[in-house]
Formats: C-alpha cells, structure tokens, sequence
C-alpha cells in the first residue's frame, strides 16, 4: 500500500532533518576545534622535546626501546610523551577526515580534510626518520615546518565548519587592502617560523648573546652562519610585527564594528609582544626551556591568529570569496 504524506508533514520532516543536519555539522565544528586545540598542545610538547635535549632520548622508532610504554624516566618522559600526543592527534585527524568526508557538501572542504590526514601521516613518517638519522637539520626543520603547516589546516577546517563562515553574510564591499595585508602577513609568519626552526636546530639561538643589541652593536659580523641566522630571525621579528602592526590597523580603521576581526586583531597584537618579550627572554636566559618552549608555541598561536583573519577577508567580498563560501550559496559541489 502506497501512503502519501501531507504538506505540513513533509515540511515537519524538512525541518527535523534540517535540524538534525544543523547539530551533526555544529558538533563537527567543536570536533575540529579540539583537534585544533590538540595540534597546538602538540606543537608546545614538540617544543619541550627540543628544548630539554630530550630528542634522542628515544632511539628507536616507532617503538620506545622496544616497548609501547617505555619506563617515564628523565628525557624519556617528554620524547615518548611527544609520541604519545602524536598518535592522539592522528586519530583525532583521522576521525574529522572520515567524519568530513561523510557528511560535508563542500567538495573543497572534503578534499582539505583528506590532505590534513595525509600531512599528520608524513609527519609522523618526518618524525621517525629525525629520530633514526639522528637529528639530520635538514629533516628536523622539515618536520617543524609540516608541523605548522597542518595546523593552518586543521585551524582552517575548524574555522569553515563554524557558525559565522556557514551561515554568516559575507560583505558585499571586498577590502583588497586588508586581503593583501593579512595574506602577506600570514605568508611572513610563516617564513619566520621556518626561520626560527633553522635557528633552532643549527643549535644557533644563542650565537648572539646580548638582546637588543647584538654583541653590542645594531648590526654584528655576519660570517658565521649561526650569527647570520639569528639575526635573520631577529630582523625577520620586525617585519612581522610591522606587518601584523599593519593588518590590525586597517582592522580597526575601516571594520571596527566586525568582531570576526577586530577580536583576532586585538588578540593578535597581544600575541606579538608576548611573543617579543618571550624571544628576549629566549635570550636573557640562556635558552631556559619554558620561555623557549612558549616562544614555539606561541609562535604557532600568530600564525592561527593571522591565517583566521587572512581566510575572513578573502570570504568577504562576492568575487573573490565565493570559492569559500558555504553551498547554500553556491551550490553542494562547491
């Protein structure tokens, strides 16, 4: 027997499902934010590693000295730490592709969660083989620079799941200036953090000593490659900061009353004097492992800052956002 349903009972099902759909998709959003919020926990316990000289207190990949759970004593604790965090935040990458690909009508957004899984699998691959060619710099600083990578990815994928991307208005009027700023923004915060990798693990964070100066002058003699990158890195710190400087007043000027970006901005000029005074500390106390830790993350914790504000510009305006926008706009093979 063939039954027919009523108008208002298929617009009653409509709504359910819709709602339904609405609470599965905010539920994948918090999903990428704790995933988010685990890369970033990640990148710190990373940092740590390096920081205690706790690398190559593991030998062995991808077991620790042949066991699962090795005995959490001295460096050990933090490089099989690491691992663990690692792993966790694999499978949590792995569950947001799976859940992605089942259930998101974007096709961009599905084939960016299927490259965020792919880049957490090569960095865990980056990772043992760090361990097993005993700190090469070369793949060492590969391995710091994926690692930023994919949280912009992770970090974009919680911010397109997100209320105000899905079913926020994008401006009508498209800020090409703000646009330029904060691309060029991110793109520099980024260049400093491989920089700083290099800084890092040459073993050159204290090739100059003194901070301002630089063995006591503006500019030292740069012929040993460890006084030349750092002091690449230091210069590097100020055309971020003029940079960011940059982006956050034209923020403020021409979209104070947009909290999607006044918020960032404000939160991102904060993060840059943290982030100034923690390198100054990197250097007053000769490379302690808490400020030079939080100088690591807190460097990943710009770069979140300015992708978010860089990817909110770019959705506004209709030209040059629409490859961003949700599929109600655009249609589901967007």
């Amino acid at each position: 027997m063939v039954t027919t349903r009523l108008p208002e009972e298929s617009a009653r099902l409509r709504e359910r499902t819709a709602a339904l759909g609405a609470g599965l998709g905010r539920a994948r959003h918090r999903f990428s934010l704790f995933t988010a919020a685990a890369t970033f926990v990640l990148i710190f316990v990373g940092g740590l590693v390096t920081s205690t000289g706790s690398s190559l207190s593991v030998p062995d990949w991808p077991l620790s000295y042949g066991q699962f759970f090795p005995p959490l004593v001295g460096g050990v604790l933090y490089e099989h730490g690491h691992r663990m965090v690692a792993g966790a935040v694999a499978l949590l990458t792995l569950a947001l592709a799976v859940w992605t690909c089942r259930e998101e009508p974007r096709a961009w957004a599905r084939r960016l969660a299927v490259i965020a899984l792919a880049a957490v699998v090569l960095q865990a691959i980056l990772g043992g083989v760090t361990v097993l060619l005993r700190l090469p710099t070369a793949v060492s600083v590969a391995h710091a620079a994926l690692a930023q990578a994919f949280f912009c990815l992770v970090v974009t994928l919680a911010l397109v799941t997100g209320p105000d991307w899905v079913s926020g208005t994008p401006l009508a009027q498209r800020d090409a200036v703000l646009q330029a700023s904060s691309v060029a923004t991110t793109a520099s915060v980024y260049v400093q953090l491989l920089v700083g990798a290099v800084t890092r693990h040459t073993g050159a964070g204290l090739a100059i000593p003194d901070f301002p100066l630089a063995y006591g002058r503006l500019v030292p003699d740069l012929a040993s490659f460890p006084v030349a990158i750092h002091f690449a890195h230091r210069v590097g710190a100020l055309v971020v900061s003029a940079l960011v400087l940059a982006t956050a007043t034209r923020v403020l000027a021409a979209r104070r009353r947009d909290p999607r970006l006044t918020r960032p901005a404000l939160l991102l000029l904060a993060l840059v004097v943290l982030q100034l005074s923690l390198g100054a500390s990197v250097v007053w106390t000769r490379k302690a492992a808490l400020p030079t830790t939080a100088h690591v993350a807190i460097g990943a914790a710009i770069l979140a800052t300015t992708l978010v504000i860089a990817l909110r510009s770019l959705r506004d305006g209709a030209a040059s956002g629409a490859w961003l926008a949700h599929p109600s706009a655009q249609g589901a093979s967007a």
